[in-house]
C-alpha cells in the first residue's frame, strides 16, 4: 500500500514534470515548422494538456482497468470545469475576448450530449468508441478551420506572446517533445500501477479512482496553465485550455480507452451521478461564459459556485464509498 501511494504521488509529479515539457518542445516545434500560432493555440497545446488523460486512459484500458479509464476522462472534464475554472476565476476574475472559444462552448455541450448517447444503452462497445473517434478528427479539422480564418482573433494574440515568452531552438524543441512523450508514458504507466493497487487494497472501485485521484492528477496541468495564463492576464487561454481540454477528453481520451478496451456494461453510476454532474457543470460554464449580449465573464462569485458545485459533487462520491 505505502509502494502505491509513493507511485502515485512520484506518477503526478512526473506526469506534470513532464506534460509541460511535451507541451512547450511540441508547441515550438510547431513554430519553427511555420504553424500559425492560433493553430498551435487551438490543436497543438489543446492536445497537449490532454496527452496526460490520453495516454493514462490508454494504459489503464491496455491493462484491462477500462473503469478507471471511463471515470478518468469523465471525472478530468469535472475537474477541470469545476476546480481549475473555479479556481482561477477566485484568484483572478476572467474574460472572454476571443469568438473562437465562444464558438467552442456550444460545441462543448453537443459533444457532450453525443457522449451520453453513446452511454445510453449501458454498454461501450468499439463501434461507439470509433464513432467519438472519429468526432475528434472532425473537431481536428474544425480547429484547422477556424484558425486559418480567425486571423486576429485575441487567442492568436495570446498565443504569439506565450511563443515569444519560451523560444527555444529546433533541436532542443524536438529533444523536449520526444523526452516529454517517453516520460508522460513512464509516469502514466507509474501512476495507473499505483491507482489500481491502492483501490484494490481500500475495496474502491476503479471508476471511483478515475473520477478523484487519477482525474485530478491529469488535471493538473490544465490547473497550473490555466492559473499562469490567467495571472498574465491570457484570460482566452486561460478558458481556451479547459474547454479544448474537456472536448478532447470526451472524444479522444474515452474513445481510445473504447477501442481499446469495450466495457459490456457499464457501471449505472454513470449515467445517474457522473455524466449529469459533468452536463450540469458545462451548462454553467455556458451561461456565465458566453456572453449573449455582452462580453462574457466569469467572475470570482461564479468562480465559487463551481468549485462549490465541484467540492459537493465530491462530497457525493465520498458519501457513496461509506456506504456501499
Amino acid at each position: 500500500m505505502t509502494l502505491a501511494l509513493l507511485a502515485i504521488l512520484g506518477g503526478f509529479m512526473l506526469l506534470v514534470w513532464s506534460a509541460d515539457r511535451f507541451v512547450e518542445g511540441a508547441a515550438a516545434t510547431a513554430n519553427h515548422a511555420g504553424m500559425p500560432p492560433l493553430l498551435i493555440g487551438m490543436v497543438i497545446v489543446g492536445f497537449g494538456t490532454s496527452a496526460p488523460e490520453m495516454v493514462v486512459s490508454a494504459m489503464a484500458a491496455l491493462d484491462g482497468n477500462p473503469d478507471l479509464a471511463l471515470g478518468n476522462g469523465i471525472g478530468s472534464n469535472i475537474v477541470n470545469t469545476g476546480l481549475v475554472l473555479g479556481f482561477t476565476a477566485l484568484l483572478t476574475p476572467l474574460a472572454v475576448h476571443s469568438k473562437i472559444v465562444r464558438r467552442e462552448l456550444p460545441l462543448l455541450i453537443v459533444i457532450g450530449l453525443l457522449a451520453g448517447a453513446v452511454f445510453w444503452n449501458g454498454s461501450f462497445s468499439r463501434p461507439e468508441a470509433i464513432l467519438l473517434l472519429i468526432g475528434f478528427f472532425a473537431l481536428i479539422g474544425w480547429s484547422i478551420f477556424s484558425a486559418i480564418r480567425g486571423h486576429g482573433d485575441a487567442l492568436e494574440q495570446e498565443t504569439e506572446q506565450e511563443l515569444a515568452a519560451y523560444q527555444m531552438s529546433l533541436a532542443k524543441a524536438m529533444f523536449w517533445l520526444v523526452i516529454g512523450l517517453l516520460l508522460l508514458i513512464g509516469s502514466s504507466r507509474l501512476l495507473v500501477w499505483g491507482a489500481v493497487t491502492t483501490a484494490q487494497a481500500l475495496g474502491v472501485s476503479d471508476l471511483i479512482i478515475g473520477l478523484t485521484i487519477v482525474a485530478l492528477g491529469t488535471s493538473l496541468p490544465e490547473l497550473a496553465a490555466s492559473v499562469i495564463a490567467a495571472r498574465k492576464g491570457e484570460h482566452d487561454i486561460a478558458i481556451g485550455n479547459v474547454v479544448g481540454s474537456n472536448m478532447f477528453n470526451l472524444l479522444a481520451v474515452v474513445g481510445i480507452a473504447g477501442v481499446i478496451s469495450p466495457i459490456q456494461q457499464l457501471t449505472s453510476e454513470i449515467m445517474t451521478r457522473d455524466w449529469p454532474v459533468m452536463m450540469g457543470l458545462t451548462f454553467v460554464l455556458f451561461f456565465i461564459a458566453f456572453g449573449f449580449r455582452q462580453q462574457g465573464r466569469i467572475n470570482r462569485v461564479e468562480g465559487g459556485i463551481l468549485l462549490l458545485l465541484f467540492a459537493a459533487y465530491n462530497a457525493w462520491l465520498i458519501t457513496s464509498v461509506l456506504t456501499s
